[in-house]
């Protein structure tokens, strides 16, 4: 498929506001899970680490799954995958309404939505960037804002949904406005050539002859075989007939002469479409093979290695206050009169802040964006490990904005994988960091669940997870204190990669 230039407009910005809204209704159950998980607790009675499980699920599970999803755009399209992942979203929600126990949730909500999210997370970013070239950062940049302002909303909106019509009535009406996704996906047009050739003829011209397998009067092999046998045994019986019958015993060998043709132009294609396959699959082995040599070069990087800890630490321990941060309320006996707003909601619209103010700090020439990071780091150990000690709603509301301001220094880790392992690595490491920070998505909260289990009370948990936080980050500085001006002259003298770079900012 060919695709014209980038029009950095026009329809482009149909596909912004569009990706907006699927992200928003994608992600917005999902990330605001923690009023339901007060739900789950209640009609369930499973324990608050089994519980966990499915909000941890939902959001890591696309991280996870990210090879996969960008295998199933590049291969059907933005539109399609974004279409048929609406129906999953939307599926899986209502699903959940009829959940018996929280093993059914576990798929319906955990697996079949998270999947969803991050086939239209992938499907999103990617017709966005076949959209915009020189503008595609502020693309992204909107569209990545429309999962905060859904924590924002959704977490009021099912707050509400559940005092009117209960825990089932909320998810199948949440369910109902994802469907809202089909009709996104409907408007995501790809950008490619009208004067391009069908792909169907394109391919079929670009291989060569030797390489289609000989199909010629479809006969298989065990067929030609016998018909060649045949023809040997009618040739050993013409020395041995009168001269009368000779005429017609000739004419069948001459059939058989054409078989045995057949048969040996049969045996070449068959050699040389093994040839052919032999010579794809060592080309595929050593593509492997450079792939893992190249892993092996990243993770001798000292930083790098350190910043692989760090994600991952800091998704086991910073993630778990959006989603247990209405229950440590709940457990602290704070009276939902004195709610003025979802402490979710205030994580929400505080991360939307930090992503920008962040991003803009990231972009001054005189900032260290991997200090910057480290700092965040830092500072967000210091706020889980304040948490037990906020017994009023005012305290946790501003431990929540704190955590949800210093969370979005997603906006600043792909400025920091940069700068780590070089533009031409990018995209190779920050997939790598992706898997752990999904794998730390998944754990994080199931393991504060665990603590409240055995501990009956969030305090030890939430040490444990300011410890965590606290680890990756003093690992990353003292990795980087000594490598780190040799790791910013290496990336300064490779070359320029706007599309990569910007792409990977947003994510």
């Amino acid at each position: 498929m060919v695709f014209r230039k980038p029009p950095d407009g026009g329809w482009g910005w149909v596909i912004v506001v569009v990706s907006f809204f699927t992200q928003f209704l994608c992600y917005g159950s999902p990330l605001a899970v923690g009023v339901l998980y007060l739900e789950w607790l209640d009609a369930f009675g499973e324990g608050k680490g089994k519980t966990a499980w499915v909000g941890s699920l939902a959001n890591g599970i696309g991280l996870l799954a990210s090879p996969v999803c960008s295998i199933c755009v590049s291969s059907f399209g933005a539109r399609p995958v974004a279409i048929f992942s609406g129906f999953m979203v939307a599926g899986g929600l209502m699903m959940s309404s009829f959940a018996p126990n929280i093993y059914f949730l576990y798929v319906s909500y955990g697996i079949v939505v998270g999947l969803g999210c991050g086939l239209l997370y992938t499907a999103t970013v990617t017709i966005t960037c076949q959209y915009f070239d020189k503008r595609r950062g502020l693309a992204l940049g909107l569209i990545s804002t429309g999962s905060s302002v859904g924590l924002f909303i959704y977490a009021a909106l099912q707050r509400e949904l559940i005092e009117l019509y209960g825990l089932d009535g909320c998810l199948l009406i949440v369910g109902a406005l994802s469907l809202n996704i089909l009709a996104c996906g409907s408007l995501m047009r790809p950008l490619e050539s009208s004067s391009s050739p069908p792909p169907e003829k394109m391919c079929v011209d670009k291989v060569p002859d030797q390489y289609f397998v000989y199909h010629e009067k479809e006969k298989t092999v065990e067929e030609n075989i016998s018909i060649l046998e045949k023809g040997y045994i009618d040739e050993k019986c013409v020395n041995n007939v009168p001269d009368g019958k000779q005429e017609s015993i000739l004419n069948k060998n001459v059939l058989s002469s054409i078989n045995v043709n057949e048969k040996d132009t049969y045996k070449k294609k068959v050699v040389e479409q093994t040839n052919f396959c032999k010579q794809l699959a060592k080309r595929k082995w050593q593509l492997y093979l450079t792939y893992w040599k190249e892993t092996v070069v990243l993770f001798k990087n000292k930083v790098f290695s350190a910043l692989f800890v760090a994600i991952l630490l800091f998704d086991i321990g910073g993630f778990p206050p959006s989603l247990l941060m209405e229950d440590v309320a709940r457990s602290a006996n704070i009276s939902e009169d004195d709610y003025y707003m979802p402490l979710i909601s205030i994580i929400g619209i505080m991360t939307t802040v930090g992503k920008l103010i962040l991003g803009i700090l990231a972009d001054f020439k005189w900032v260290n964006t991997l200090y910057l990071y480290v700092t965040t780091l830092l500072m967000t150990g210091v706020a889980l490990f304040a948490i037990p000690f906020a017994k009023s709603y005012l305290t946790l509301a501003m431990l929540s904005g704190i955590l949800g301001f210093l969370t979005g220094n997603w906006s600043i880790f792909p400025y920091v994988t940069t700068k780590t392992v070089g533009i031409e690595k990018l995209t190779h490491a920050y997939g790598i960091l992706m898997f752990f920070a999904g794998l730390g998505n998944s754990l994080g909260p199931p393991i504060v669940g665990w603590f409240y289990d055995w501990t009956q009370e969030y305090d030890t948990a939430f040490y444990f997870s300011g410890f965590c936080v606290l680890l990756g980050g003093f690992l990353l500085l003292l990795a980087a204190l000594p490598c780190w001006n040799s790791c910013t002259n290496q990336s300064s003298k490779l070359p320029p990669n706007t599309y990569s770079y910007k792409v990977a900012s947003n994510a």
